[in-house]
């Protein structure tokens, strides 16, 4: 496996927040509609200061408590499903942070990040869901997600501090050059553990995986072949 090259530090484009408000339905809440916010924002040990999540069963806590989405992927959405209203600004997937020049293939699980004056750590990949097609108007985005692989991905929040939009991301550290959320996504979610068991075997060595990425490695291993 080829071991991406690394982008030693991009600047940040924007940083948003979302409160949590009814989606689909009032007893369907949400805080995907995130909005870029000026300043400088605290990082705590559960993400940015002003951002929330509506399901902690599945969203944020310190596993996921921030997400990154590529700038990158908006052109790509432009072409997939028309020019959106949501595509003229930042935060349309949900993101807690926008940048243009890395992707998942640039960036590896257990990816140590200087964020502002915080440090940040990759956990996983974004597992899509429904909300992303709720979002867009009934566009099929979720299934897009998966098949084009960009998910984006989370960090947790190993040091605490404060970033604002323009600040520079900086790698820290790589302790696992070969686990790219591309390869990892691919396996756990986008179906490669099928033809690549010696790969879902050996990811049991990222020991920086989040725990719900952990469960789902274990499951495919237990699956039929």
């Amino acid at each position: 496996m080829t071991s991406p090259i690394p982008i030693l530090s991009l600047p940040i484009l924007s940083l948003q927040c979302g409160k949590v408000v009814p989606f689909r339905a009032e007893h369907e809440p949400s805080a995907i509609a995130k909005r870029p916010v000026a300043g400088r924002v605290r990082v705590h040990r559960l993400g940015l200061e002003g951002d929330a999540q509506a399901d902690l069963s599945v969203h944020g806590g310190p596993d996921k408590a921030i997400h990154h989405y590529p700038h990158d992927h908006y052109a790509f959405w432009r072409d997939a499903i028309g020019e959106h209203p949501l595509l003229a600004d930042y935060g349309a997937f949900g993101e807690n942070i926008s940048t243009a020049g890395l992707t998942e293939e640039g960036v590896c699980i257990g990816d140590r990040w200087r964020l502002g004056s915080a440090l940040v750590e990759v956990s996983q990949g974004r597992q899509p869901c429904w909300k992303l097609d709720h979002r867009f108007g009934g566009a099929r985005v979720n299934a897009a997600c998966i098949k084009s692989r960009r998910p984006g991905w989370y960090y947790r929040v190993i040091e605490e501090g404060v970033v604002g939009a323009g600040d520079t991301m900086e790698l820290i550290d790589r302790p696992f050059p070969d686990w790219s959320v591309l390869r990892v996504f691919g396996l756990l979610i986008a179906g490669d553990h099928k033809s690549d068991r010696a790969g879902l075997e050996a990811l049991g060595e990222v020991t920086a995986l989040a725990e719900p990425w952990v469960r789902r490695r274990a499951k495919l291993l237990g699956a039929p072949g």
